[in-house]
């Protein structure tokens, strides 16, 4: 059985930006910076492809593990299991 849709498939509403959010990215977003350990949560800003992580993490929050190239290692739980995301900056909100 072959399965169909990609990574980002059912996601139209979940990554779909407000009126207001449209346009260019925030550079203050884009370069922010985190230290070892910070809490961050997982906000996804979908026009931007680069470090881009799963739909199903949308929401999720955890800790900064260390820095990879321009991206974090994000360490989050899910279902009781510690899992490894490599995330761009732009898509981590601090808290």
């Amino acid at each position: 059985m072959k399965r169909i849709g990609g990574a980002r498939r059912k996601t139209r509403h979940l990554f779909t930006k407000h009126k207001n959010e449209k346009g260019k990215v925030s550079l203050r977003n884009y370069f922010q910076s985190f230290k070892l350990g910070d809490r961050v949560r997982l906000s996804l800003d979908s026009s931007i492809h680069t470090g881009m992580y799963h739909a199903g993490f949308y929401g999720k929050s955890g800790t900064i593990g260390r820095m990879q190239g321009k991206c974090y290692e994000v360490m989050i739980k899910d279902g009781g299991k510690e899992k490894c995301l490599i995330v761009h900056p732009v898509h981590l909100k601090k808290g």
